[in-house]
């Protein structure tokens, strides 16, 4: 009988990665202890082979002239301010967005907002990430990297077990806030650790017991004493100083003639400061400070929010701009690149986005990369080596629907229009849209010109004066957005149907695809399935070599227990592993197959019927718990038009929701659309519904709005043994996507 332990130690025992570190249980990772694969860096103490732990920690809304080695006279910030004379300071380093999940996703994945998921912040529903998005911590990962994220992620919806949480996204650990909003609270009620929230008992009931920052400090440090003697990654995303600036004691500033907001907001900044401090003195302790690159970098420009003044401080130091506005000051942040034993010091005026992150630590790892990214590896600028190449151009798009005062008289009382910026060499150009349609031909935008090399605060408008320059910039502003951003594969991934049939065989399918520049040898796929699951290989499953772009797919026939449990999801995964020319690697996918519930045995609404899954997009799926188990009256209330119906379902776009027939029903009919309730809220909200039978599209309703009203199906579904009803959003605003299923109902085959 195959098992999972023997596919796993199969693949590994040929490449030799018992060298790597385990990057999950016991369990699941049963390498071979054969020899590192050749070419394989070695994991030794010396500085000299040793790959560097790399510490990258992200502040929130922090100008880039609120550091004492930026120009700020009023706050205090000696410990990074000695870090930047120490290391390496950059003075032209860009956040990659004006406001904070936009720029979190660029910097994650690589990608500029022309071709990103997350491309706003959200104005409802939570930005998401998707399989697709391949993030510095999953290329680190495969090179045996210990991976940690504590402290504001930013991206949704707030669960486990999907393809956003930030433990699909490569980090093994997590400790802090999914949620955007969740993140603007310093007492929170709970915090997340990995895929279960944590009650935090001392802010129960609105107390202020415990300070978040303080929580995500200690956490901190322990993931370096937890790892101190094996390569990681520390991405350290504390919330401050965001708004509200609220702080347990405002110490130094206490005395200040200021207002309690600024106050709070020195103390925030300065609070962040000795939170690097005590990651250095970490690092020290161990003796990891010659073998470590710390990174120091802000999300956007200074805010204004809650009542804090930036001109007190002189946040944006001489640039123009805050938080929100695509001049200087909105997005270009500190930089500062420390290691003793890795960096060179010194400062650098080299235009460096964020998106540079991503290629940087991986070369630094010696980790491959996607080649598909917008970022370009800044590695040899910090070791001292030859000079990084240079983009062409640097591109940000903003879609932000909040105001504040200040931003808004920086754009000219333009700060809710959509704006694009581009920076070639030294010309940098700022456009705005008077309608949110970034289809709106060119000559109905109102297009700004700077020169930065002679007026860094963007204070004479040359856009007349250089009319051909104007048209160059605007022509790569154009050709630096898709609608959509195809990637190239990268990594591991696996498909499974999404219905296990106990006792019945099905085919799972892997695929490792090499998405970097270089080529890898030795390729192999093996797949770990649930104790008692049988799984045989039908095809190959190894590669001498994988070029770039190429892929290496593999199946399996794998067949259930005759006696697995119904309704239980169970998780397989695949494992992809390499040599690449940096050293081994090692990729993993999970899939989920379900046991079904029984199918139908009479006529009834699927509020009656156990569902196999649901997926929804903003929140938990609006239906009865007791779903299955109540005869009639559960199931959520729908009004259309009036008219309430009983036992519906009510979802949020992006929604999917599937339920088992096994091939015993005739009909489904159903109404649906956009309920009353959301259209009392707004009339923007557009859906569009789409039915699946067993994958195979059985209907596709148009564009559903309030003004339409429902749509009535009435779909042939005999033969069919998984009914899905999906839900997505239409017009890309999320925020009024609620969306109701009436009078779902199923009939069985006579």
């Amino acid at each position: 009988m195959s098992s999972r332990r023997r596919f796993l130690a199969g693949s590994a025992a040929t490449l030799g990665l018992g060298a790597l570190p385990a990057t999950g249980t016991a369990e699941a990772l049963t390498a071979g202890t054969a020899p590192a694969a050749p070419g394989a860096a070695a994991d030794t103490p010396a500085a000299a082979t040793r790959r560097p732990n790399l510490v990258v920690v992200l502040a929130d809304d922090l100008g880039h002239g609120e550091l004492g080695a930026y120009g700020q006279k009023l706050i205090s910030t000696p410990r990074v301010d000695a870090l930047a004379a120490a290391g390496l300071r950059f003075t032209d380093a860009y956040a990659t967005a004006a406001v904070c999940a936009p720029s979190r996703c660029s910097l994650l994945t690589g990608l500029h907002t022309g071709h990103a998921t997350v491309r706003a912040n959200p104005s409802g529903a939570q930005g998401a990430l998707t399989a697709a998005d391949t993030t510095f911590a999953q290329v680190l990962g495969a090179r045996g990297y210990r991976t940690g994220l504590i402290g504001k992620w930013g991206f949704g919806p707030e669960s486990a077990g999907q393809d956003s949480h930030p433990n699909a996204r490569g980090f093994e650990e997590f400790y802090g806030y999914i949620d955007h909003g969740h993140a603007h609270q310093y007492y929170p009620a709970y915090l997340w650790h990995n895929g279960a929230k944590e009650t935090i008992p001392a802010n129960a009931n609105g107390a202020k017991g415990a300070y978040a920052p303080d929580l995500l400090r200690r956490k901190a440090l322990d993931f370096v004493d937890r790892h101190a003697a094996e390569p990681f990654l520390l991405f350290l995303t504390p919330t401050v100083p965001h708004a509200p600036s609220d702080v347990p004691d405002t110490g130094a500033y206490a005395s200040r003639n200021w207002s309690e907001a600024n106050k709070g907001h020195a103390a925030q900044v300065s609070l962040f400061d000795a939170l690097v401090g005590d990651v250095v003195d970490r690092l020290r302790a161990h003796g990891l400070e010659d073998d470590t690159v710390l990174l120091v970098t802000s999300d956007n420009g200074p805010h204004e929010e809650g009542g804090v003044n930036p001109d007190l401080f002189d946040s944006n130091g001489p640039l123009r701009g805050y938080k929100r506005n695509l001049y200087e000051g909105g997005i270009r942040v500190p930089l500062v690149a420390w290691g003793p034993g890795r960096v060179r010091p010194g400062t650098s005026d080299r235009p460096t986005p964020l998106t540079d992150l991503l290629p940087t630590l991986a070369e630094l790892g010696g980790a491959p990369a996607p080649t598909d990214v917008d970022g370009l590896s800044a590695a040899p600028l910090l070791t001292g080596g030859t000079d990084p190449a240079r983009h062409d151009h640097l591109y940000w798009y903003r879609d932000e629907r909040g105001v504040t005062s200040r931003a808004n008289a920086q754009d000219g009382q333009r700060a809710g229009w959509l704006a694009e910026a581009l920076r070639k060499d030294r010309w940098k150009a700022v456009r705005f849209a008077p309608v949110r349609d970034r289809a709106l031909p060119d000559d109905q935008w109102q297009v700004e010109l700077y020169d930065l090399a002679t007026d860094p605060g963007e204070t004479s408008d040359l856009a007349t004066r250089h009319p051909a320059r104007v048209t160059e910039l605007v022509a790569l502003m154009r050709s630096s957005w898709r609608d959509q951003y195809p990637r190239t594969p990268f990594g591991a991934s696996l498909t499974v149907p999404s219905l296990a049939v106990p006792g019945k065989p099905f085919t799972a399918t892997a695929v490792l695809a090499n998405g970097s520049a270089r080529p890898w040898t030795s390729a192999a796929l093996a797949l770990e399935v649930p104790a008692g699951w049988t799984a045989r290989a039908t095809t190959a499953t190894t590669a001498a070599r994988l070029a770039p772009g190429a892929r290496l797919t593999a199946a399996w026939q794998v067949t259930p227990p005759a006696g697995a449990p119904a309704g239980t999801p169970r998780t397989l995964t695949a494992e992809g592993t390499a040599t690449a020319p940096g050293g081994p690697v090692r990729y993993a996918a999970t899939g989920t197959a379900t046991t079904p519930p029984p199918a139908p045995t009479r006529d009834g609404y699927l509020s009656d019927l156990p569902w196999i899954s649901a997926v929804n997009g903003w929140g938990p799926v609006e239906r009865d718990a007791s779903n299955g188990k109540n005869a009639a009256g559960d199931g959520t209330p729908i009004s259309f038009g009036g008219t309430t119906y009983p036992k519906g379902l009510g979802v949020h776009a992006y929604s999917d929701v599937a339920f088992h027939l096994g091939g015993a029903a005739d009909r489904f009919t159903a109404l649906v659309g956009i309920d009353d309730f959301s259209a009392r809220q707004s009339s923007v909200g557009a859906t569009r519904a789409t039915v699946y039978g067993d994958d195979r599209i059985l209907h596709t309703t148009g564009v559903l709005t309030a003004a339409t009203g429902p749509v009535p199906l009435d779909l042939d579904v005999r033969g069919v043994r998984v009914l899905r009803l999906e839900v997505t959003d239409a017009n890309d605003r999320t925020s009024f996507d609620h969306t109701s299923w009436a009078l779902a109902r199923v009939t069985v085959v006579r």
